[in-house]
């Protein structure tokens, strides 16, 4: 069975930084792209940052372009989110959630697995 469980988020003043880690387990990363996602309370789950099964490509929301950054690292098994120059509309749960198709897409619903999502908030 696959879990992701995600950690490291938090709070922040706006400008600050945060690194979100998911952790995945049950089968290797490899066969997966991976996705990053967040949810604020009201709104749709939104994509935010996903990257290919080895890493080559990546692609970013169009409102975290230039500020985050999604890598991964499969001997590891794990995939993080670097989150730089926070704003309060950054404020949400981040979800990290795997794609086992051939699309790689951005929509949610492609994805086959997700964790329990960890909560960002960016405040002064």
């Amino acid at each position: 069975q696959v879990q992701l469980v995600e950690s490291g988020g938090g709070l922040r003043q706006p400008g600050g930084s945060l690194l979100l880690s998911c952790e995945v387990s049950g089968r290797s990363i490899t066969y997966y792209h991976m996705g990053w996602f967040r949810q604020a309370p009201g709104k749709e789950r939104q994509h935010v940052a996903r990257i290919s099964r080895i890493g080559s490509t990546t692609y970013y929301g169009d409102s975290v372009k230039g500020r985050f950054t999604i890598s991964r690292d499969n001997a590891k098994n794990t995939v993080y989110l670097q989150m730089n120059s926070l704003k309060p509309e950054d404020t949400a749960v981040y979800y990290c959630a795997a794609d086992q198709g051939t699309l790689f897409t951005g929509r949610p619903d492609a994805y086959d697995y997700w964790g329990q999502g960890t909560k960002v908030t960016v405040s002064s």
